[in-house]
């Protein structure tokens, strides 16, 4: 993630602005991004002496030594910015400097393909024009919102863990086919044009989801038989109970 969002940033207008610097005990890949620019720092200090925005992008398992690492190099100019799930800005500045600004992401996978949706929030002491630098960066690597601190948590299953939930309904779908004799990669295409062009639709068509739901539907027609179905199973609460369930995981995780 950390290499998709650095990725993101050197191809922008960004890049003849700013200078990249990246560490990771695995040398190979800060390596693998020497070809965009981007230089290795020795370790965790020198990278956040030399850098005014640290991204975190590690592990929630691994992050307390990295910051106990970084903390030499952290000055009241230096801004966190952690996509690690559960991690609060009281946590980071309490291992680095009480006064540490940080700026929290949830972002998602597809962020790998600049396909991105990331909820950003940030604590009292970042000003407006450092949180709208970072801000413009997620939205180079797809869509971002801005939403209250104390949410971060139960945006995760709304954006960040979502993609899981989505592929396992997609696999429904393409199961279905295979069992029908359909070919399964045929399957996958339509499927998945169905959810992007779903998805464009939602946001913009200017039509409620109800009322799109109600556009598929011809009175006593095959998609109101399959939609019985899922109210019979109560799809809706499923996906509460869900969500609910993945809120209770990340209050568990949170430090």
């Amino acid at each position: 993630m950390g290499s998709a969002i650095m990725k993101g940033i050197a191809s922008s207008s960004l890049s003849g602005n700013i200078s990249l610097y990246a560490f990771d005990p695995d040398k190979s890949k800060t390596d693998a991004l020497e070809g965009i620019g981007v230089k290795a720092a020795s370790g965790e200090a020198e990278l956040t002496a030399k850098c005014k925005y640290v991204f975190l992008a590690v592990k929630p398992q691994i992050i307390e030594g990295v910051l106990e690492a970084a903390a030499p190099g952290v000055t009241g100019d230096t801004v966190f910015v952690s996509i690690a799930a559960g991690i609060t800005d009281e946590f980071i500045a309490g291992k680095t400097r009480p006064d540490a600004k940080v700026i929290l992401v949830m972002p998602n996978t597809p962020l790998l393909l600049g396909e991105g949706a990331s909820a950003l929030s940030h604590n009292e002491r970042v000003t407006d024009e450092e949180f709208e630098v970072i801000l413009n960066i997620f939205r180079i690597c797809g869509k971002a919102a801005v939403i209250p601190k104390n949410k971060m948590k139960e945006i995760i299953a709304v954006n960040g863990s979502s993609p899981a939930f989505i592929y396992l309904f997609a696999k429904g779908f393409i199961d279905y086919a295979a069992s029908e004799g359909i070919d399964s990669k045929a399957a996958l295409e339509l499927f998945a044009q169905s959810l992007i062009g779903s998805a464009k639709m939602m946001t913009d068509s200017g039509y409620s989801i109800d009322e799109l739901i109600k556009m598929v539907s011809s009175p006593g027609g095959t998609t109101l038989a399959g939609l019985d179905r899922l109210y019979e199973g109560k799809l809706t609460d499923t996906v509460k109970n869900c969500c609910e369930s993945c809120t209770k995981r990340a209050y568990e995780l949170s430090k």
